[in-house]
């Protein structure tokens, strides 16, 4: 059997106080309003499959075949993911890394959201305007 030995040792994810290993502060901290769809989908993947630490091996053919991705877009996922804080990852494997304590952002603000990137309250208010035209 595989050792597998946490990449970020000091952001070992925990159970967090609501019921769920999706951890709210994604939504209420704005994580998630970060993420491209193909991101929020290799989260939620990663999410289920990690470990009690947040370990996995998944290999990018793997993750590309069960995601639907093609390899550019894996690789500029995982990319986004690692920048955001929300993984890290030293091949073959990846560590889904837990959020700040008490509400403390574990990312540097300045590596937050890229500015091509829209939250989802955006992308609805832009539904419907081209709803309306």
């Amino acid at each position: 059997m595989v050792q597998k030995h946490p990449i970020c040792p000091e952001r070992i994810r925990k159970v967090p106080k609501q019921f769920s290993w999706l951890d709210q502060r994604l939504v209420r901290a704005h994580h998630i309003d970060c993420l491209s769809h193909p991101a929020a989908a290799l989260y939620l993947f990663l999410v289920i499959v990690a470990d009690a630490k947040g370990l996995s091996y998944y290999g990018d053919r793997t993750l590309s075949k069960r995601l639907t991705m093609d390899e550019n877009t894996l690789f500029s996922t995982r990319r986004q993911l690692i920048q955001t804080g929300l993984i890290a990852y030293k091949h073959p494997l990846y560590q889904v890394l837990a959020l700040g304590d008490n509400g403390q952002e574990s990312v540097q603000p300045h590596r937050r959201c890229s500015s091509d990137l829209k939250s989802l309250g955006q992308i609805f208010k832009q539904i419907g305007e081209d709803a309306h035209d």
